[in-house]
């Protein structure tokens, strides 16, 4: 079975109301349906954009903490995408309150409408003492019509536990939605996902914000560059790239994601790294 995905670029810029967001996100979702996705990735901290709108409750723009008032508009937006064109749509993250603590959470948009979230379980320095995000406690995995999907958000990706959890649990694909602000940050989150994908022999799809928005504190750089990461083995590309975008361009990325290959890999590859695990040496994270 093969899974198509188009992975976005998403340019951050100023903008002046929600109006302009719903736009800018259709034509990326719109652009993909072009390609026949049937899953389309967004990256982290996008709708950070909506914090550079200035009103008259707002004349300086939107704090974290206000963004969450934004809720109600995202989730109704993309459920709609998501329905009219008859695709999942992984919404990148959108920060959330509940019960008065905010989480930097992926949220999963089914064609049927329903929606399903993954909070981020690691908080980097900006999110915990700036922010004041909260991290998530439970990691899951998702069923689609295409298989067993993971969420784990830009950080998350550099611990190999986690990963290893949602492998035995059935994922074959790991959508890590991502926002860095330099090549350091980048390449921390690029390498491990190549790690992740060698170490669990499964999909890794990646995407970051590029662009900068002026007004918002912590997004005024961003570094990003999509890619669709592979294990290192036959019948896949060497590098194990098997699609990436221009580093820092407007754009949006599509490949086909060949299931089939994962499981003969696994057990005819010329090394089997998820069945050959130690599990009497070391902890089995199932």
């Amino acid at each position: 079975m093969k899974m198509r995905v188009s992975a976005v670029q998403y340019h951050l810029r100023t903008i002046h109301d929600f109006r302009e967001f719903a736009e800018q996100v259709t034509h990326y979702v719109k652009t993909a349906v072009e390609y026949e996705a049937e899953f389309v990735l967004f990256p982290e901290f996008f709708t950070t954009q909506l914090m550079s709108i200035r009103d008259k409750e707002h004349p300086q723009g939107y704090s974290i903490q206000e963004l969450a008032l934004f809720t109600d508009d995202y989730l109704e937006l993309f459920t709609s995408l998501a329905k009219e064109h008859g695709l999942y749509i992984v919404g990148g993250t959108h920060v959330v309150e509940k019960e008065g603590k905010l989480y930097n959470t992926a949220h999963l948009f089914d064609p049927d409408g329903s929606v399903a979230t993954q909070p981020k379980l690691h908080m980097t320095p900006t999110e915990e003492e700036d922010w004041k995000l909260t991290p998530g406690d439970d990691v899951q995995v998702f069923d689609t019509e295409k298989g067993v999907v993971a969420l784990l958000i830009c950080y998350d990706i550099e611990f190999p536990e986690v990963v290893r959890m949602v492998r035995a649990k059935g994922a074959n694909v790991i959508f890590c939605p991502s926002c860095t602000d330099d090549q350091h940050g980048f390449y921390r989150v690029r390498y491990t996902a190549h790690a992740r994908a060698v170490e669990n022999q499964v999909y890794v799809v990646n995407t970051g914000t590029v662009g900068a928005l002026p007004t918002v504190d912590f997004m005024r750089a961003n570094y990003g560059q999509a890619a669709m990461i592979t294990p290192n083995d036959i019948p896949f590309p060497p590098r194990g790239i098997l699609m990436e975008g221009e580093v820092n361009q407007d754009m949006v990325i599509t490949a086909d994601l060949d299931l089939e290959l994962l499981d003969k890999v696994r057990n005819n590859g010329a090394v089997r790294t998820w069945r050959d695990r130690r599990t009497d040496l070391y902890p089995d994270w199932t």
